[in-house]
């Protein structure tokens, strides 16, 4: 998907005084961490006509501070968040485990190779449980703010995984085997992070509440990969990103 392709539209208003019959909004479910991608995720499908419920996890992230950032945005953009916590046994990530290094300052390896901040299948948990709540909410789409251009590298982030989980939905649930298959929608997977910044404008997205950085603190640290792609997009369009001024964050 292009920069020139992404065009959100609002759902058409009837103005004609014959007597019509409106359809029931889309539902989906979005999966929803805080951070600027997921956030522009969901102000696009509400954009789009959906009525959305937004899902998020505490899986044990040593950047607990994301979920906060999931509930603000969630209340601002006025639809309903649940919240699903997971106990890894195991631990496999330096997002999980306090005790490995967050990698630092490696803009010229981003995305070409996985780091230590991948934990294992990730999204593929998190879609596994976003469709089981979407056949309950009798959802027919999920949306998710998987990125492929300005990414990490990881391996559950790419156009190819995305179509096999597509698969998955339509061959592993009974709304599938119905034929009602929930569709998964990845809008911004084609789009770099200054592109993902001009929609989430477009939008009003509030990203002064978003959360991007790895480390759990209480600001951002601007040397992981997330601060740095974000901190990438927003100087490619020559503008301050709020969070920081909110902040008085110096960067």
């Amino acid at each position: 998907m292009t920069e020139e392709s992404l065009i959100v539209t609002q759902m058409p208003s009837h103005t004609s005084t014959q007597r019509t019959h409106k359809l029931p909004p889309k539902r989906a479910v979005v999966l929803l961490s805080g951070g600027l991608d997921s956030s522009t995720t969901l102000y696009y499908a509400l954009a789009g006509g959906w009525k959305c419920s937004a899902l998020t996890f505490d899986y044990g992230q040593r950047h607990a501070r994301e979920k906060k950032s999931a509930f603000m945005i969630a209340r601002s953009a006025k639809v309903p968040i649940c919240e699903v916590r997971i106990q890894f046994p195991w631990k496999g990530s330096s997002l999980l485990d306090k005790h490995r290094a967050i990698p630092k300052h490696r803009p010229d390896s981003i995305g070409n190779n996985i780091p230590n901040t991948y934990v294992p299948a990730r999204n593929t948990i998190f879609l596994s449980f976003a469709l089981s709540y979407a056949e309950t909410q009798h959802a027919s789409g999920i949306f998710i703010g998987a990125n492929y251009i300005d990414f990490s590298g990881y391996p559950d982030c790419r156009p190819d995984y995305f179509d096999a989980m597509q698969k998955v939905a339509r061959l592993g649930t009974k709304a599938g085997r119905q034929g009602r298959a929930i569709k998964i929608y990845t809008p911004l997977l084609r789009l770099n992070k200054a592109q993902i910044i001009r929609l989430a404008l477009q939008l009003k997205v509030p990203l002064e509440l978003t959360w991007s950085c790895y480390n759990g603190r209480s600001k951002p640290c601007g040397y992981c990969d997330a601060c740095l792609l974000r901190q990438r997009g927003f100087e490619k369009l020559g503008i301050r990103d709020p969070l920081l001024a909110r902040d008085g964050h110096k960067p």
